[in-house]
């Protein structure tokens, strides 16, 4: 009776994740089927398949609407963000793990507070900030605040990773004559990969996707990122009409992260599995 009921909860729970990927996989190939259409074939049946492929609306969004600018200045400010975010956490919160020294107990709950504080309510003084240090409206001071922001969150997770790491390979590698710092570039960083990529992936999608921040703190529109860029699109169709330009734009907005996720999506399962065995 017992492995009637979990064989029946297992299919329920099957069944759900089959519909909720279909309903997903559906509506986005949706997309990308719309983004090809021409508007006059969108308004006559919206679920027809396109009978001429225009590749013109992504030309379109891409030169005409600056989407090419926002798509530049994101595929540099988004990897930038995330190199020196894991450089600065991973040592971090190494030494948070391993080191016992006087504060090591505030600055870990330091951090742990830092992911309690909801930015928005930060969006004023980071403003003020950002005028005074003369960096307001530029891609620079847009990194500094998206690695501030997320360096919380990633010493947290970090740290979970370096705590439960056996140090018996760091004596080892000492017996071996590796200094602290080589121990840690040559033993522990190659070991703790999965949770390295994880971290990555998880801060590039947020500063991917992030749009808050991006409009309160860049003013100029050759310095918008792509999601400012894709909402100034959706306003824009509001009033032209060129519906199949917007479905365009969504889709090179997703097309990278898409791409990235398929790609690190077994780095991301056998990280937070990793996680999950080390808790």
């Amino acid at each position: 009776m017992k492995k009637f009921r979990l064989h029946g909860r297992l299919t329920i729970s099957y069944l759900i994740l089959i519909l909720w990927c279909s309903f997903t996989i559906f509506c986005l190939l949706w997309v990308l089927v719309t983004s090809l259409k021409s508007n006059r074939a969108l308004f006559q049946n919206v679920w027809s398949m396109p009978t001429q492929l225009h590749v013109e609306n992504y030309e379109k969004v891409w030169k005409t609407f600056d989407l090419g600018v926002n798509f530049k200045n994101s595929i540099i400010i988004v990897p930038i963000s995330v190199l020196i975010i894991l450089g600065i956490s991973a040592p971090a919160a190494y030494v948070l793990s391993r080191a016992n020294f006087q504060g090591r107990e505030f600055l870990m709950n330091f951090f742990i507070m830092g992911m309690g504080i909801p930015f928005v309510i930060l969006l004023i003084p980071l403003y003020f900030l950002l005028t005074r240090m003369h960096i307001i409206d530029s891609l620079f001071g847009l990194t500094l605040v998206y690695i501030s922001l997320s360096l919380p969150f990633t010493i947290f997770i970090l740290y979970g990773f370096f705590k439960t790491f056996p140090s018996e390979l760091e004596e080892a590698a000492a017996i071996d004559g590796c200094s602290p710092f080589m121990s840690f570039i040559r033993v522990v960083l190659p070991i703790s990969s999965p949770g390295l990529i994880t971290v990555s992936i998880f801060n590039f999608i947020g500063i991917w996707n992030e749009y808050l921040l991006a409009l309160v703190l860049l003013r100029s529109e050759e310095k918008r990122l792509l999601s400012l860029g894709l909402y100034s699109l959706q306003s824009s169709m509001q009033y032209t009409g060129d519906w199949v330009a917007l479905f365009a734009g969504v889709v090179i907005v997703l097309l990278p992260l898409l791409i990235f996720y398929v790609l690190m999506s077994e780095r991301i399962m056998e990280g937070l599995t990793l996680g999950a065995l080390k808790g």
